[in-house]
């Protein structure tokens, strides 16, 4: 059973969210927060495996409630989904580089929204979709100039390369035919560069991509 807590500060959006995935076999909704301070306890008392976060609510916002939950070793299975209004929020970028692993416009698309919690709970993260490359690239240009690579020093070569294709929002499968290997050896190579970076999910290999200069604002291909 996937364990979601609901974070919104508006009730219809919550129990919209809640109808619909406590009515699936393999999800249900085990707490609700009304803003970011009492998302955060909620995790911390029932440990869900997805929070799906409103970035804008009062007391703490999604982004700091992220932040800390994100930045809590004895959270680190939990993982957040930012819910936002708009497809192109100014908050998304930050979201990604406060540790969350996508993000969902409300007015989703049920299967989608379904979709969407099993792909991150499974391990992947919301970065496929042409729109979410589209934010990223343009949020990572008017972030903080790269920083050294020192920090790519471990990967092998063709670690890095992985990871660039990873940046532009490149799937395991599409990284198996770029590179003419298996779908199996694409996965391994992006799980060893997470591992030897620290990084918790493909959403931060992406900001760590576009961080190190490895991936540049417009290489989307």
């Amino acid at each position: 059973m996937i364990r979601v807590l609901l974070a919104d500060d508006q009730l219809l959006v919550r129990a919209g969210f809640k109808a619909l995935l406590d009515a699936q076999p393999d999800i249900g909704v085990v707490a609700e927060a009304a803003d970011g301070q009492q998302a955060l306890a909620a995790v911390r008392e029932h440990r869900p495996d997805i929070v799906l976060m409103d970035i804008r609510m009062p007391v703490v916002d999604g982004l700091a409630a992220t932040r800390l939950i994100t930045g809590d070793p004895q959270l680190a299975e939990v993982k957040v989904v930012m819910l936002t209004t708009f497809e192109l929020d100014e908050y998304v970028f930050e979201a990604l580089r406060s540790g969350a692993s996508g993000f969902l416009v409300k007015d989703t698309e049920p299967d989608e929204l379904l979709r969407a919690v099993r792909a991150v709970v499974a391990g992947d993260a919301l970065l496929s979709p042409g729109v979410t490359r589209r934010l990223i690239a343009e949020f990572a240009a008017r972030s903080k100039e790269p920083a050294a690579a020192g920090a790519l020093s471990e990967l092998t070569e063709r670690e890095r390369e992985v990871m660039a294709l990873v940046g532009i929002g490149l799937s395991n499968e599409e990284i198996a035919r770029r590179l003419v290997v298996s779908p199996l050896t694409a996965k391994t190579h992006v799980s060893r560069t997470m591992v030897k970076l620290g990084a918790r999910d493909r959403a931060q290999l992406v900001v760590l991509a576009y961080e190190s200069g490895l991936v540049r604002p417009g290489w989307l291909g």
